[in-house]
């Protein structure tokens, strides 16, 4: 086994312990973040691309028959095949956490649909199930069994919040084991069936589960009720004939006391157990094989890496399998960072060194077989990493981390995150809706000034009323920059004078001119 750290480029923060992890053509794909998903990235899958040990995220697309699926922590999580030996496959997810803390009882089917050099897009379908319908919980497991040509979903344990009927105001919110019932789900018909069995009497939930053909392992797990780790291994067999299915339960010994461990398959018939915990306040450090042969199975002690000494001292780690024998691990980064929530992540490669490298032939040969399309093999741009963007959808297998100038004058939305003036302050990092027209990208108007260039109405200060106007009306724009040169080369009309009417010339007042002696005379009745 080998240890490695990676470090994450771009917003690690969203990957909180109870994140799952898909695996298709060896593509790995981050499924459950923190929080909502922003309108920039509304599906909340990402890609994870490691190369030189650095983490980026892309934003991964659903097809347009897709059904909303929230984003959901600790869910239960298994492949779908037609047969136990077919190559393609799908995901099934069942129930987990919103991060509204809302316990979800959906089950929903992800499988890739389309996959170029520039863009990944999965289709997810909801599925209606009848009968004994499992209630809303989390951290359970479900498996698929395959018997008799058919193929069954095994569901069981979990935790769900105490019923309606039982809440106080003490203990709204607390949460109870499910019932250690069994349920088989056969998804060709939409039914649910839920078998309880002696053998199980506590509820589990936070156990390992592995299946091989019609069996079902389970191992280790919590219990609420009695503050307990099962040191039981648990068998169900699952027999499918024509009529009703058989489900039975053996115990046997050789189990371990353990919650929250990892399992990835490493061969066609060996597993390995990784991490998890003994009691509440102390890991576990240790890792195991399993072995599943002829209805049988052995776990014996594998020698484990040599962890760090952050993993050692850290009081709690959490993680997925990434397929392909690797596990992601993480721990809580250090308090004093600078971004909240981040966290340190490992990379766990359980199998040997020759069999890594005989993989990594592999994927090379494959990646140059695969180049040979001009149309798979485009690189992607930086601008395309992780930056909650729609238009992020650059997806490129191969070591192709450079910037093309190509690609950015060929797509149309690359063109919302320009810089559209010298005091443009759109950054597509920080961006969020201004209008309420906008919806994923900010909205833009032509400057028509020489051939014409897109600005950002924000950044050219107009009013949600005026940029409605000038969208409804066919006249040209021009932005801060150019109105006024716009306005100098227009040659101003001529206005035609108003004729007015000439004043007439104001006449003079006639004044009559007195004599002297009549002045004294009248000078001399007035004072007498």
């Amino acid at each position: 086994m080998s240890l490695q750290m990676v470090s994450t480029v771009s917003n690690s923060s969203l990957l909180q312990p109870g994140f799952s992890l898909l695996n298709f053509d060896g593509h790995v794909f981050f499924f459950g973040q923190k929080g909502w998903p922003k309108r920039s990235c509304p599906t909340g899958i990402f890609l994870l691309d490691i190369k030189q040990n650095e983490l980026k995220m892309k934003p991964v697309f659903f097809s347009k028959d897709s059904c909303y699926l929230p984003p959901l922590r600790y869910p239960a999580l298994c492949t779908l095949r037609s047969d136990a030996r077919a190559d393609e496959y799908q995901y099934i997810i069942h129930g987990g956490k919103t991060p509204n803390n809302d316990l979800s009882d959906k089950i929903y089917f992800i499988s890739l649909v389309s996959k170029t050099s520039k863009k990944m897009t999965f289709q997810c379908i909801e599925k209606d199930l009848g009968g004994d319908v499992p209630e809303a919980r989390y951290g359970h497991t479900i498996n698929v069994v395959h018997s008799r040509g058919k193929s069954m979903s095994v569901l069981f344990g979990g935790r769900s919040y105490t019923p309606l009927a039982q809440r106080t105001t003490e203990t709204w919110n607390s949460v109870v084991d499910c019932s250690p019932s069994v349920f088989l789900i056969d998804f060709e018909f939409g039914c649910c069936t839920s078998y309880i069995l002696p053998e199980l009497q506590d509820g589990l939930s936070f156990h390992v589960s592995v299946a091989r053909d019609d069996t079902v392992y389970i191992l280790g797990g919590h219990s609420l009720q009695n503050n307990t780790r099962s040191p039981n291994l648990y068998k169900l067999k699952i027999d499918l004939p024509l009529g009703s299915p058989a489900v039975t339960c053996t115990i046997l010994p050789g189990g371990i006391s353990v919650s929250s461990a990892i399992v990835t398959q490493i061969s066609d018939t060996e597993f390995v157990l990784v991490g998890g915990y003994h009691s509440d306040n102390q890991k576990r450090l240790e890792c195991n094989t399993i072995v599943l042969e002829d209805s049988k199975i052995e776990i014996v002690e594998s020698v484990g890496p040599e962890w760090t000494p952050d993993i050692k001292h850290c009081r709690m780690w959490f993680g997925c399998d990434m397929g392909k024998g690797s596990v992601l691990l993480g721990i809580p980064g250090a308090s004093k960072q600078i971004i909240p929530d981040a966290n340190y992540f490992y990379i766990l490669r359980c199998k040997g060194a020759e069999e890594d490298k005989e993989e990594e032939l592999i994927t090379q040969i494959c990646s140059q077989t695969s180049s040979e399309d001009p149309g798979d093999s485009t690189p992607f741009e930086d601008s395309e990493e992780f930056c909650f963007s729609a238009e992020a959808n650059s997806f490129d297998a191969d070591d192709a981390d450079m910037y093309n100038e190509d690609d950015e004058e060929d797509e149309s939305e690359t063109g919302y995150w320009i810089t559209c003036c010298a005091s443009c302050n759109i950054d597509i990092n920080t961006w969020v809706p201004f209008y309420s027209t906008e919806l994923n990208k900010p909205a833009m108007i032509l400057c028509s000034s020489g051939a014409g260039h897109w600005v950002h109405a924000q950044c050219m200060d107009l009013s949600e009323t005026m940029l409605l106007r000038l969208s409804e009306a066919n006249v040209k724009y021009f932005c801060n920059k150019h109105v006024d040169l716009n306005k100098g080369l227009q040659t101003p009309q001529k206005v035609a004078c108003l004729k007015k009417p000439p004043m007439k010339p104001l006449r003079k007042k006639k004044t009559m001119k007195l004599s002297t002696s009549t002045k004294k005379s009248f000078l001399r009745r007035l004072f007498e």
